[in-house]
C-alpha cells in the first residue's frame, strides 16, 4: 500500500527546524504538486534548485516530516523560471508513480497543505490563526481556539458469501474500476456500526461476523481507513443506492477481475479474497 515504503523510515514528529540547501520543497496549487517526471521515477524540487528567484523560500516555509535524512517543508509560493524542468503535476500521479515513498510523501504533504489552507482563519473568531512553535498546531491568539489536523475514520468492507466477494463500482467521480462497499463513520458510531449502516444503505444487505482486518492512511480523502471483512446474513438480492453507486454485483473468488494497482487498502483486500486467503 502507498504508506508501505520500506526500507525507508517516515517520521512526522514537528520540529521547528530550519531548511537547508538539499532539502525538499512541497508546493502546491488547487489539485496539483511542483515535481519533475524521470525515468526513475517522479522528483521533487530542493530548495537549490528554487533560491535564485525565491530569496525569502527559507524564511515562509513550513517544516512537514522526514523520510530518511531529507526534510520535507511546505512553501505556499514561489516564482519558476521559464523553461524550469519543475511542472505542475495532477496529484492523482501518487496513485501510480514511483519511486513510491516519494508518492507517499507527495500527498501526505498534500494533505496537510489542504489543511493550512482551510484553516487560514479561526472557526470560532474570523482571526488569523498562528503557527504554534512546539507541535502541529494552529492557536487564535484573540480568542484562544486551537486547531489540530483532522483525519476522517471510514471502513472498507469486504462483504463475503461463501466464496462471492461483493463489488461495486462509485456513482460519478474519476475512479472508474471495481472497488469494496465504504463510507465515513458519523458522530456517536462505532466502525462495526458503520459497516452495517453503509452496507444496509447502499446494497439494502445485512451483515454478520464483522472483523477487522488492517487500517491504511489515506490522504486523498484525509481518512483514515478502516478494512473490516464480514459475512452476508439473510438473502442476497441488491437494491442498490444509485446516488453512490452506478452497480453493485457478486463475483466468484475464480471470476474476480486483477489488481493491476497496490496502492491502497481496497485493492489489497479484494487480492486476499480472491487468492484464497480469506
Amino acid at each position: 500500500m502507498i504508506q508501505d515504503i520500506q526500507p525507508h523510515h517516515y517520521d512526522n514528529q514537528y520540529r521547528q527546524v530550519p531548511p537547508d540547501r538539499e532539502s525538499y520543497v512541497m508546493y502546491y496549487e488547487d489539485h496539483a504538486v511542483l515535481a519533475r517526471r524521470t525515468t526513475e521515477g517522479i522528483v521533487f524540487p530542493r530548495f537549490r534548485d528554487l533560491e535564485r528567484l525565491n530569496e525569502e523560500i527559507y524564511e515562509d516555509c513550513i517544516y512537514l516530516f522526514t523520510i530518511d535524512e531529507d526534510r520535507y517543508y511546505l512553501v505556499q509560493g514561489i516564482s519558476r523560471e521559464p523553461l524550469s524542468e519543475f511542472t505542475m503535476e495532477n496529484t492523482e500521479i501518487f496513485r501510480s508513480a514511483d519511486p513510491r515513498y516519494q508518492c507517499f510523501a507527495g500527498i501526505t504533504g498534500y494533505q496537510l497543505h489542504n489543511w493550512y489552507r482551510n484553516h487560514k482563519y479561526c472557526g470560532r473568531c474570523g482571526h488569523l490563526m498562528k503557527r504554534d512553535e512546539k507541535e502541529r498546531m494552529l492557536c487564535c491568539e484573540e480568542c484562544g481556539n486551537m486547531e489540530y489536523p483532522k483525519i476522517c475514520p471510514a471502513v472498507i468492507i469486504g462483504l463475503t458469501d461463501g466464496n462471492r466477494l461483493l463489488m461495486s463500482k462509485y456513482a460519478g467521480g474519476a475512479y472508474k474500476k471495481y472497488a469494496l462497499l465504504a463510507g465515513f463513520t458519523e458522530i456517536g458510531e462505532t466502525v462495526e456500526e458503520t459497516v452495517r449502516r453503509e452496507v444496509m444503505e447502499e446494497v439494502g444487505l445485512k451483515v454478520k461476523n464483522i472483523r477487522y482486518y488492517k487500517s491504511q492512511p489515506w490522504s486523498f480523502s484525509d481518512t483514515l481507513l478502516m478494512g473490516f471483512y464480514c459475512d452476508l446474513d439473510g438473502g442476497d438480492h441488491i437494491t442498490l443506492d444509485r446516488e453512490e453507486l452506478a452497480l453493485a454485483e457478486w463475483f466468484e473468488r475464480e471470476v474476480i477481475p486483477d489488481v493491476t494497482s497496490h496502492e491502497s487498502l481496497t485493492n489489497e483486500m479484494i487480492m486476499r479474497f480472491k487468492n484464497g486467503e480469506v
